[in-house]
């Protein structure tokens, strides 16, 4: 709290610095950035000049900073107290009833083997959202209505102006990339329904998304925490000795709070902490290989953070598209050395599917989330938008972004995922699919250049917030983000695993 209220003298302070770079006259600030001293932060000043060109006066600036505590900030806080009430009743084989928070029942409603379980559970977490839905209605139009608000009186009429610019994108380059991901979406609406079939139903059901594909005998292999720690360090000790190592003293230090308790809220995040030079990680583990995968895309972050403790500060302010880039490849690392130890047909077919539900993520759940915010911003330019018609939105995007293949839907989607409703970042989802396709770039180059690779690869991370995105891809990757090749390729990967689970799975339905 004590952080909070002194957040506003930082942002006056910052406010006062933007104002002063952005009054500087163009020729003197362009030889002023000739001084040595300045050239390596160069490209960040730019960014705060141009900002600064915005601002409104020191006391009006103060003014909205001071009002956003019990504003944006407070109604993003209202929205975890509203989760952290969120309990779902649950009945054990042993017949003992329990309690879930919204953590664990988001964790055995998306993993659990059987059917019946998940879709018990599902229709609980839909009723549970639901019976707080005008609560989560009132937090997103008042969070998104003050952010709205604030843009304009800045001049700002997009209300994507500002996540691009946060993310050092262009909107050539983001419409580009959903472009060209929804010409390929069709080859994964195949997959879906085969995953059905496979689970016994003519199509997919929302709560099956990311359950197991467990044929013949096989069993879903699970892993203790310490198994995971052991297998994820191994991995990334193969591509890189100092990803390695730094996971290494991650688990060692306790870094990641991971128990499976009541009362935590869904998903995970990683959190950095520049005095002590550390990144802590909070998440749910209950043993799958998913929560594997998410531990090695926190610590992906986390390593992201590592090697730039020693550039200037203001270049250590890299953005969140190509934070998620870190992050994902670390994931695909581990992705593909399961995929690489299965002994049996089953076995890879279940690594195959696991490996794939990234990609549904990325290409159908994410662009649902893309399209519901950008309607909703529409919608909420207009006025205060009600609760069904937030809910029917959600459905539309969800229908839109999965080409209508689901056998049912979830309207209350938008309020149960915490990322609408954070409020440091608006359009907080698309730069998921952007650092997916990214890493997928890198993990391709990775494989083909073994020896130098690490040394390429910290060079690159190092980069990333001193140039914009698409100069970062030019420098280190070679490629044009604005153009659909590089999209196309990385999809193109992806797809290689969609054949291969389409082969093997042909003659189990």
């Amino acid at each position: 709290m004590n952080y909070r209220k002194k957040l506003p003298k930082y942002q006056l302070a910052m406010t006062i610095f933007s104002k002063k770079l952005a009054a500087i006259e163009t020729n003197d600030w362009k030889q002023w950035l000739t001084d040595s001293k300045l050239k390596s932060i160069a490209f960040r000043l730019e960014e705060i000049r141009r900002d600064g060109n915005k601002l409104l006066s020191d006391t009006q600036e103060n003014i909205f900073h001071t009002l956003s505590l019990d504003g944006l900030k407070a109604w993003s806080q209202h929205y975890d107290t509203i989760v952290a009430s969120i309990i779902i009743p649950f009945t054990e084989k042993d017949g003992s009833k329990v309690e879930l928070s919204a953590g664990q029942a988001f964790n055995k409603m998306n993993s659990h083997p059987d059917a019946d379980v998940r879709a018990e559970i599902f229709e609980k977490w839909e009723q549970a959202w639901s019976q707080k839905a005008d609560l989560f209605s009132d937090t997103l139009n008042h969070l998104d209505g003050f952010r709205l608000s604030t843009q304009k009186l800045h001049g700002i009429e997009n209300y994507l102006q500002e996540p691009l610019e946060n993310n050092r994108l262009k909107q050539e380059t983001l419409d580009t990339m959903w472009s060209t991901i929804q010409k390929n979406k069709q080859p994964f609406v195949d997959y879906l329904t085969r995953k059905a079939q496979l689970l016994g139903n003519d199509k997919m059901k929302w709560q099956d998304q990311e359950a197991p594909v467990l044929l013949g005998n096989m069993h879903e292999e699970t892993y203790t925490f310490d198994e995971a720690a052991a297998f994820i360090i191994k991995n990334f000790r193969e591509f890189s000795p100092k990803m390695a190592t730094f996971a290494q003293s991650a688990f060692e230090n306790s870094w990641i709070e991971a128990e499976d308790r009541p009362g935590k809220r869904p998903g995970g995040y990683c959190t950095s902490f520049p005095e002590s030079q550390e990144s802590h990680i909070f998440m749910t583990y209950s043993h799958s290989m998913n929560e594997v995968a998410t531990i090695a895309h926190e610590l992906g972050h986390a390593f992201h953070s590592s090697v730039m403790w020693d550039l200037p500060v203001l270049n250590q302010e890299y953005a969140m598209n190509v934070a998620e880039t870190a992050s994902t490849f670390a994931e695909l690392i581990v992705a593909d050395a399961t995929l690489k130890k299965a002994q049996t047909k089953e076995e890879k077919i279940n690594l195959l599917d696991v490996k794939l539900q990234n990609a549904i993520a990325m290409f159908m759940n994410i662009h649902t989330r893309y399209i519901f915010e950008n309607h909703f911003y529409q919608a909420r330019q207009k006025g205060l938008v009600s609760t069904e018609q937030i809910s029917e939105m959600m459905v539309n995007a969800q229908k839109e972004s999965y080409l209508d293949s689901l056998a049912n839907y979830h309207p209350h989607f938008w309020a149960a995922k915490l990322h609408f409703f954070i409020d440091d970042v608006p359009f907080y989802n698309f730069p998921y699919t952007f650092g997916y396709l990214f890493s997928t770039g890198i993990y391709a180059f990775a494989n083909e250049q073994k020896t130098n690779f690490e040394e390429d690869y910290i060079a690159l991370l190092r980069d990333t917030a001193a140039m914009t995105t698409e100069e970062l891809a030019k420098k280190h990757l070679g490629v044009d983000l604005t153009q659909p090749d590089f999209w196309q390729a990385g999809i193109n990967k992806v797809l290689e695993d969609v054949n291969e689970f389409m082969s093997l799975t042909k003659d189990y339905v």
